[in-house]
């Protein structure tokens, strides 16, 4: 095992200024005021910015190795005697290979354990392997599992600060920041399962996820520029999902796109749908869901994949262009 494994550019740099670990300084000051909490890392130390938690806190540090399925075993024993686990890996270690044990063991039992899977989407260079397009699909579904996505580093605190405020377990679905943001960016509040209007517009909404809100806002701007204005709502909790939200602006704009770096089967463009048919919203409303369509993608650059597969701020604006033609 190399508990220092970081797969080489997984420590970001914009130019030679070290982009912070929101992530690992967030998980150490929630810890420095809850001495239950104690994390859990698949041999992806640095990767997860778990280093600093492991520096900080050796004893309430543990690396079960690359063995997911028994990382979930032990982080649902350590939740039974008191503890509180974060528990680390990629998102797609975390959801495909320990499934059935975070089924099982974690969901079932409902045991405060916090599951923080790292690169989701297309979020990475290593390919197909690494790239977790189907894990809402897969966690959605689980009863008593709550699904927090934070739209980036300035919403990193939060969404941990939101896990640990409830008793129950929580599928936290994170990116690593890859630039430096400013000071007054960085706490940006979240209340789980109640949508977020980061910006208004009357002519459509987008709907967006993770790292597909920065795209959806500069989507927003494309289309201003056409003297189109757009809203970009910030979903952050998949699971408890705002229906009423979401009924009442796609209602208001008439034009939807759902945004998100996941398959457009079984995520954010699902459950939109399934919000908008369950209320028997108006017929007359426009909709397209924007994310990885129904394949495997590749290794590259994210802004490569983004722009291969269809994810790209060009692609929400030509989503919105086309549902504002049709009407």
């Amino acid at each position: 095992m190399n508990d220092d494994l970081d797969l080489g550019d997984f420590t970001q740099k914009i130019g030679a200024v070290p982009v912070p670990n929101y992530y690992g300084d967030a998980l150490v000051s929630l810890a420095r005021n809850n001495p239950k909490i104690v994390a859990l890392t698949g041999d992806l130390t640095p990767a997860t910015e778990c280093d600093l938690f492991r520096d900080t806190f050796p004893d309430r540090f543990f690396n079960p190795g690359i063995a997911e399925a028994n990382m979930i075993g032990l982080a649902a024993g350590m939740a039974r005697a008191g503890d509180i686990p974060f528990v680390h890996s990629f998102s797609v270690f975390l959801t495909r290979r320990a499934y059935d044990q975070i089924a099982m063991q974690i969901a079932y039992p409902c045991l405060n354990v916090k599951l923080a899977g790292f690169l989701p989407g297309l979020t990475t260079l290593l390919g197909v392997s690494h790239q977790s397009i189907d894990d809402f699909a897969l966690m959605r579904p689980l009863p008593n599992m709550t699904i927090i996505e934070p739209s980036g580093a300035n919403q990193m605190a939060a969404a941990l600060r939101s896990a640990a405020s409830i008793d129950s377990p929580v599928y936290l679905r994170m990116h690593k920041a890859t630039k430096v943001i400013s000071e007054e960016e960085v706490e940006k509040e979240m209340q789980i399962g109640k949508g977020q209007l980061i910006s208004e517009g009357d002519d459509a909404i987008i709907f967006a996820c993770g790292h597909m809100v920065a795209e959806a806002q500069d989507a927003a701007r494309l289309l201003k520029k056409e003297g189109i204005t757009a809203a970009v709502a910030n979903m952050h909790t998949l699971k408890p999902f705002d229906k009423d939200f979401v009924v009442k602006h796609a209602t208001r704009t008439g034009v939807v796109v759902s945004a998100e770096n996941h398959s457009i089967i079984g995520g954010l463009g699902s459950a939109i749908s399934e919000a908008l048919a369950e209320n028997q919203v108006n017929s007359d409303i426009k909709f397209k869901r924007v994310g990885v369509l129904d394949t495997f993608a590749e290794g590259g650059s994210t802004s490569y994949l983004f722009k291969k597969y269809g994810l790209s701020a060009q692609h929400i604006f030509a989503a919105i262009s086309e549902l504002l033609k049709s009407n």
